[in-house]
């Protein structure tokens, strides 16, 4: 490791959001674990896979001594799991990752488009995703609960987010959408420059593209 690298642990480091996560903070010289349940032989080059469970207290505490940030991009199901499981594991990590920095990955849907009016609240909202919506502005709110339990931020990207180009730019916000879409790619850096370069404690941001990025 060099000057100034970070052992990042990254539960859910196989998924579109957590590999690119894992991939940016490789190329910036950070020593990266990909913590998923089940093992992963496809890994990101560079970066050290290990199985884990973020419900899981003693495998948390464990990992987070081992690293100085934890960055959840764990999800709810989408397959007809339960959201409760989900909101367990963001407990879990809120109450064992000790004074380590947490970063969660979040939704949009609690992003507000008024005053007062949540995205996930009107008409145009898919229905097909309001489940995870609600799951997700749940665990914001579980971490806005937690008070100085843990040194948490919570990151929300616009509301399209797919792969796409590495511009290296963005648009930022606190809780309200600050632009439709954002590539997966930038998603990342964004994610990574608040682990180099920590602006938010305690609260949410949000993080949008700055061109088409598609």
């Amino acid at each position: 490791m060099g000057e100034g690298a970070l052992r990042v642990a990254v539960y859910g480091g196989r998924g579109m959001i957590g590999s690119r996560i894992c991939s940016e903070s490789v190329a910036r010289g950070h020593a990266v674990s990909s913590i998923t349940r089940t093992p992963a032989p496809d890994q990101v080059p560079g970066v050290v896979a290990r199985t884990g469970d973020a419900a899981d207290g003693d495998d948390v505490a464990m990992v987070a001594a081992q690293h100085d940030v934890v960055v959840s991009a764990i999800g709810p199901s989408r397959t007809g799991g339960r959201p409760e499981r989900f909101l367990e594991a963001i407990q879990t990590l809120v109450e064992n990752v000790g004074p380590r920095r947490l970063i969660v990955v979040g939704g949009a849907g609690s992003l507000q488009i008024a005053p007062g009016l949540r995205l996930m609240d009107t008409p145009e909202f898919p229905m097909s995703a309001k489940v995870e919506a609600q799951a997700q502005a749940a665990a914001l709110d579980l971490l806005r609960d937690s008070q100085n339990l843990a040194d948490w931020v919570y990151v929300s990207p616009a509301p399209g987010i797919a792969p796409g180009q590495r511009t290296g730019q963005y648009l930022l916000g606190a809780d309200t959408v600050v632009g439709d879409f954002i590539s997966a790619e930038d998603f990342a850096v964004a994610v990574v420059d608040e682990i180099d370069r920590p602006r938010y404690k305690r609260s949410r941001f949000a993080v949008a593209g700055a061109g088409r990025g598609r």
